[in-house]
């Protein structure tokens, strides 16, 4: 990505389906990692994404969109929470890397959501850093009903919307005045484990 031209919020997200479809075709892919591809990343990085997901070992962006070295600038999390790492990071990927879109991805069965769950339910508590995480998530699992069947799929479904809003609504005019001019989007995203598809949420 790093010799082509700047391009649109619209046209980035569209690259990231075709390379999830593309993934969905069990056709086999190759990134270009070569030396000189290397040596022509290592003067500058331009990503035409920025991704908030979760650290789950089995969600790897890259892999999901079949996107190569220097094409997405990944911050990952348990349960893709917008802690004040993340926040930052993302604000750097849009000051300082000029991304036009960023997106939040959810994922089913998530470990980090299942354990929220567990905690507001009453069934489990975790001390230390693991509670402090789970923490983040408890207004989600509390806003999908914690009783709910299915609830940790609903959670990590409704935990995406509320980054989003935030990112969309709350956030520092660092995020908020690119998206108000249009060179900046902010979008949602679902993983389907058992069949590798992403599902875009552009609207909630």
């Amino acid at each position: 990505m790093t010799d082509l031209p700047p391009i649109t919020p619209h046209e980035a997200l569209d690259l990231l389906k075709d390379g999830n479809r593309r993934f969905l075709s069990d056709a086999p892919y190759t990134p270009v990692m070569d030396r000189v591809h290397r040596l022509h990343l290592a003067a500058a990085q331009r990503p035409f994404a920025a991704y908030l997901s979760c650290s789950d070992s089995r969600v790897p962006p890259e892999l999901l969109f079949e996107r190569g070295l220097g094409e997405l600038f990944i911050v990952r999390n348990a349960g893709n929470t917008l802690c004040a790492t993340a926040l930052g990071s993302l604000e750097f990927a849009v000051t300082q890397l000029q991304v036009p879109l960023i997106v939040v991805m959810g994922h089913e069965a998530c470990g980090a959501v299942s354990a929220a769950v567990s905690v507001a339910r009453g069934e489990t508590a975790y001390s230390g850093n693991v509670g402090k995480v789970l923490q983040s998530l408890l207004p989600a699992v509390l806003e999908a009903d914690p009783w709910a069947e299915d609830l940790c799929n609903a959670a990590a479904l409704c935990n995406v919307r509320r980054v989003v809003k935030e990112l969309r609504e709350e956030a520092s005019p660092a995020l908020l005045e690119p998206q108000a001019a249009g060179r900046l989007m902010v979008v949602g995203a679902y993983y389907h484990l058992d069949s590798g598809r992403v599902d875009f949420f552009q609207n909630y």
